[in-house]
């Protein structure tokens, strides 16, 4: 979920597009998640309208310093990579291979990646980039949190509509949201550690080889905090799929404003309408990342409260 959009036409005319072909379960999934979709007031997209038969993924290579960490996907350096990795060498560089099931640009395909995953996560992936195309003018950081909240809840909802609340796909992504929660309050407090680091190392307060070792050190604690998160998630990695300065900055456009959100989720009540009508009023007067957060602050402190 979420990536770079540059060289995304390429890719896409790199493979053979074929409509209708290929058609299946998750075929089915997904009509019936975007009819659930509109009656949640999200709009009809042109999204995984199409398969791309020849196209296993969308294979990204992200990639930073050794003591260098950006704020977001947008910030790092990107390479096209190949299903056997990146090229890159990981001795100059902190690398994070992502082979992407769905590109956001309105009009996603279904790769074979996407069209093998679990229900629940087809069911988000959907979600997520449909979410994208209604708030696709908020700042990056909101509208990566934005997107993964809905896009969790969505799921969530459409699964208790599809199976029932008894069901394992309902049972499992009806706590995603709140186990992202977790994971995005871990990424946070851990960019913020090593951002410390790394500008204490600019400033020549400590030298690169001590630096390393508490970097090691530091992304260690990381991930042992992180493989306690419980129950395990069924739709995102507990950990950052590269426990590295790329991966932890690719994660941080997700987690970073995710807790605010959160925060204005538990004003409205918990009510996914609720939560998607305000997200379209933030998005219609869209603004730079601090007036668009002082805007969501307003809209939780006034959220009237949740009918009884």
């Amino acid at each position: 979920m979420g990536w770079k959009r540059a060289g995304l036409v390429a890719a896409l005319l790199a493979c053979r597009a074929v409509a209708g072909e290929g058609a299946g379960p998750a075929d089915d999934l997904i009509r019936a998640l975007k009819d659930h979709q509109k009656s949640l007031g999200i709009p009809q997209t042109r999204n995984f309208e199409v398969h791309l038969s020849a196209r296993e993924a969308f294979f990204r290579c992200y990639y930073t310093g050794k003591l260098e960490l950006p704020d977001s996907y947008d910030e790092l350096e990107f390479a096209e990579g190949t299903a056997a990795g990146c090229s890159l060498d990981p001795t100059r560089y902190d690398v994070f291979f992502y082979p992407a099931e769905a590109v956001a640009d309105g009009e996603a395909p279904v790769t074979v990646s996407l069209a093998s995953a679990s229900p629940e996560r087809q069911a988000v992936v959907v979600a997520h980039e449909d979410l994208h195309q209604m708030l696709e003018r908020l700042p990056v950081h909101v509208a990566e949190a934005a997107t993964t909240l809905a896009g969790f809840l969505t799921a969530a909802d459409f699964a208790r509509h599809r199976w029932g609340e008894s069901s394992a796909p309902y049972q499992s992504l009806a706590r995603e949201a709140e186990l992202f929660l977790a994971k995005a309050s871990l990424v946070n407090s851990f960019h913020r550690r090593l951002r410390e680091l790394y500008l204490r190392v600019r400033h020549g307060e400590i030298g690169v080889p001590e630096a390393l070792a508490l970097k090691e050190r530091i992304f260690g604690e990381l991930e042992r905090e992180c493989l306690a998160i419980a129950p395990e998630p069924k739709t995102f990695n507990r950990c950052p799929a590269a426990l590295n300065n790329a991966g932890l900055a690719f994660d941080y456009t997700y987690t970073n404003h995710y807790g605010r959100l959160w925060e204005l989720y538990e004003a409205l009540g918990r009510n996914l309408g609720r939560l998607i009508e305000t997200l379209v009023t933030l998005a219609r007067r869209p603004g730079n990342e601090r007036e668009t957060l002082e805007a969501l602050q307003r809209a939780i402190a006034e959220a009237p409260p949740a009918a009884n």
